[in-house]
């Protein structure tokens, strides 16, 4: 059990947050949420006794043990054995009890072949669970996790969430993955204006009720300051009249009492919205008999071959490692393949976010000069709403990328991709360094933008709700599916989650198969539909305005408008079949 009284927190003049209480009861797996530098990382640090608060206590029971998982991996010892049993007791230089150690390995994946190498040799999810393992044998009652999917592939996220649903202790969780976030908490608190809440349930629910409060908030705000005006006008009509004195006096004395509540700041969100360039064609890209290995080393990306539809969600997923951005990199022509080849169409338009692009903004310009860059044909008054979506308002344009975090850099590389005018978006782990509201703002984009997508992220949530084609790196080989993640989980699933008792490979494989020609032929059947109802529609209007003296000419341009519409779609839909 944790509870926390009147914390208080402040650097220099720019409080984080103050009156802040709250309790962590025990058995209870609260997720902590707040947009980016709200002081989410702050308030663990000060429960870790990292920092101190300017006013307020932090306690818990005596011989209560914390356990943290930070975002940084750090290893010291040469075997992951070694590593795990810093956590043991020492007698007479031996550890003591290193079979718990031995125990949680074996418990958690881990070989005893694997007992003797070094923790760098792994994986990152492995590393995070040697992490855990050590916390494990620290004994720890409440566990601060502060962005652990940042390191982690998706089956480490898929196995981080098992994890932490049956752990017996406390948990205390900071991620931007919503969806994983929902999944293993029991509660969600938030850190907002200043103030923190906690609620039982999801972050829908905290959203919700904070949404509720400052909707109250505003309107008793409006309403009294309406009574105060009232109040005001009745005092300074009346103020010289005798007769209406004691009354005067009354209302003056109401006024004093009256407390004056501030109009709520505007927050502001990531505004999010591709530039789209048209395309005429069917398919933007296609891959031919692609192959890659890196010099002298074994083949990471076998034979390969799939093309890219004008309107396709795809999605690339695997384990990490396994050669996801080499994928990308190959895509965006960054890599030359080993044999194969990837092939634009004439009007393809590509915007890249890749993990290394970042490394490329030029240290020496500002904000404002990276984004104008792109298109010196834009004016400034442009560039500078650009600079303002990105969150980068009136003066902090001109901030050197320089002086930027990690964070802020990724933001400027977001910002460059917006007024670049594409038709395809190849993005390699956009959300990383985006709170939960920006990356709803960046997913109605990607959403709302025309062209083509191709993307790599750890996160189901992402994934189950942007894609309808995967790119899947698993069982050693890249192969394509067709439908949304989860039709994958369902019918295919993840080699290492396939346990005995599972479903075959081979049955699985025979179902798949199955059930995507009947997807296929469902699809058809709808858009078929889809065809009939907009070619009825069509004639409607052609009908209409073969009369054009029966029309007024608004209604005739009106027509006209809903018309080249509807012709559109149906050339859309005609490519589906």
């Amino acid at each position: 059990m944790l509870s926390v009284s009147n914390l208080k927190k402040s650097y220099g003049i720019d409080t984080l947050f103050e009156d802040v209480t709250f309790v962590i009861n025990p058995g209870e797996r609260v997720g902590l949420v707040g947009r980016n530098g709200y002081g989410k990382s702050t308030l663990l640090k000060l429960i870790l006794k990292q920092e101190s608060p300017d006013q307020g206590l932090i306690t818990t029971p005596k011989n209560y043990n914390i356990g943290h998982l930070s975002q940084h991996l750090v290893f010291t010892e040469k075997t992951i054995l070694d590593e795990c049993c810093l956590s043991l007791p020492l007698l007479d230089g031996c550890w003591k009890e290193t079979y718990k150690a031995e125990a949680l390995l074996h418990g958690l994946g881990f070989r005893d072949s694997d007992f003797t190498r070094a923790p760098e040799d792994f994986s990152g999810g492995y590393q995070i669970r040697l992490n855990l393992i050590k916390l494990l044998l620290s004994g720890p009652n409440l566990l601060l996790l502060d962005e652990p999917t940042n390191y982690l592939d998706i089956l480490s996220v898929r196995w981080l969430g098992r994890f932490l649903i049956d752990f017996e202790g406390e948990v205390l969780i900071i991620t931007h993955d919503r969806s994983f976030m929902d999944s293993v908490s029991t509660h969600t608190m938030g850190i907002h204006r200043g103030k923190v809440k906690k609620v039982a349930g999801s972050t829908e629910k905290l959203y919700e009720l904070i949404a509720q409060e400052e909707e109250l908030y505003e309107k008793t705000r409006v309403g009294e300051e309406r009574k105060r005006k009232h109040v005001e006008k009745f005092v300074e009509r009346f103020r010289a009249k005798a007769s209406k004195a004691k009354a005067v006096q009354s209302r003056v004395k109401l006024l004093e009492k009256m407390e004056v509540k501030e109009e709520l700041s505007q927050i502001q969100d990531l505004e999010f919205s591709f530039s789209y360039s048209n395309f005429p064609g069917k398919w933007p890209l296609t891959v031919k008999d692609l192959t890659f290995s890196y010099p002298d080393g074994p083949l990471l990306i076998p034979n390969t071959e799939f093309s890219v539809g004008k309107n396709d969600r795809i999605a690339v997923i695997g384990p990490n490692g396994k050669g996801k951005t080499t994928f990308l990199n190959l895509l965006a022509k960054e890599f030359e393949p080993k044999t194969g080849e990837v092939a634009y169409n004439d009007h393809t338009k590509l915007a890249y976010f890749g993990q290394t692009n970042i490394n490329r903004l030029d240290l020496n310009r500002t904000i404002e000069e990276e984004i104008s860059e792109i298109d010196r044909t834009k004016n400034r008054t442009f560039v500078r709403g650009i600079c303002g979506a990105m969150m980068f308002e009136g003066d902090a344009a001109l901030k050197k990328v320089s002086v930027l975090s990690g964070g802020e850099r990724s933001r400027v590389l977001l910002g460059k991709l917006l007024v670049t005018p594409s038709n395809l978006l190849i993005l390699d782990e956009p959300t990383n360094h985006l709170d939960m509201y920006s990356i709803e703002a960046l997913l109605d984009a990607i959403e709302a933008f025309p062209g083509a997508v191709i993307i790599v992220t750890h996160s189901e949530m992402i994934i189950e709700r942007l894609a309808n084609r995967l790119v899947v790196f698993d069982r050693g080989s890249v192969s394509v599916f067709e439908g949304g993640y989860s039709d994958f989980l369902r019918l295919r699933g993840w080699a290492d989650e396939l346990e005995d008792g599972v479903t075959q490979l081979e049955d699985i494989k025979t179902e798949e198969n199955t059930t995507i020609k009947q997807l296929s032929n469902n699809s058809r059947k709808k858009v078929e539909k889809e065809i009939v109802a907009i070619e009825t529609e069509i004639k409607e209007i052609e009908t209409k305005l073969s009369n054009p003296k029966a029309l007024k000419s608004n209604e005739i341009k009106e027509l006209s408008v809903v018309l080249s519409g509807k012709q559109k779609d149906l050339e859309v839909l005609y490519e589906k079949i």
